[in-house]
């Protein structure tokens, strides 16, 4: 396959507090052949403790891109890929990491991949969860299943390099439409729920469950550009209702 796919698979360390984490993640990337490292609101970068453990992948730490946001992060990508390594309430669909793997090397066909790992003691929040069309999981054993986040960086990155070295499995076909990204899909859920609070539909009070639901079904979908404006036109549709302003036909 061709390796300039891995320029559009993407790393996302959320809330790192070891700068040492980081160089060993930037060395852990640059021996699979991955070089885009997105760090979103590091307690420490640059760091001297990040690229002594870099070794000799101090051009991936010194390529790093330092956002203040989760949103700016992932901004642009088709594919969000979030690894975590507990149950939730409201689960999304679930991929192991030989599979994610061979996902996201597929679809960097088409656009941009995002794998994100959370922070080191509490993983990624649940609003970060929600943004992810996919959760990752790396099967471990249930004696003991604590992964450093540098290991957990290494595996999904090693099962990439083994993706490009051999063929993707036959049922996973790539998507023939252009997902639209996180940050138009948020636009849409912020109206949806306006909309919903309008004709009364969500209860102000408990909003969290309904929303998280929708937002599972929508990210399951991964709506293209029609598509989305079909979704917002219904929303806008339903808002000038809701005030009164909308004319009937004819």
């Amino acid at each position: 396959m061709d390796e300039t796919l891995l320029d559009r698979i993407r790393i996302v360390l959320v809330g790192t507090t070891h700068p040492g984490n980081i160089g060993s993640t930037a060395r852990a990337m640059k021996v699979m052949g991955l070089k885009r490292l997105v760090l979103v609101d590091p307690l420490r970068f640059p760091s001297g403790e990040a690229t002594a453990l870099a070794s000799n992948a101090d051009d991936v730490l010194a390529a790093a891109t330092v956002v203040e946001s989760f949103t700016e992060a992932i901004a642009g990508c088709g594919l969000v890929l979030g690894c975590s390594g507990r149950a939730r309430a409201l689960p999304l669909p679930t991929l192991d990491a030989r599979t994610a793997a061979a996902r996201g090397l597929l679809e960097a066909g088409q656009h941009e991949v995002a794998v994100v790992f959370g922070r080191e003691k509490t993983g990624l929040h649940n609003e970060e969860i929600r943004a992810c069309h996919y959760l990752v999981t790396i099967p471990t054993s249930a004696v003991y299943d604590s992964l450093n986040l540098a290991q957990a960086v290494q595996v999904i990155c090693y099962e990439i390099r083994q993706a490009m070295l051999g063929e993707l499995p036959g049922e996973m076909t790539p998507p023939d439409w252009v997902p639209e990204p996180p940050e138009r899909l948020e636009v849409f859920f912020q109206r949806l729920e306006q909309a919903l609070l309008e004709i009364r539909f969500l209860n102000p009070a408990q909003p969290k469950r309904l929303m998280q639901r929708l937002r599972r079904l929508t990210l399951r979908a991964r709506p293209d550009e029609n598509e989305l404006n079909i979704l917002n036109g219904i929303v806008s549709a339903t808002l000038e209702t809701a005030r009164g302003e909308r004319k009937p036909k004819g």
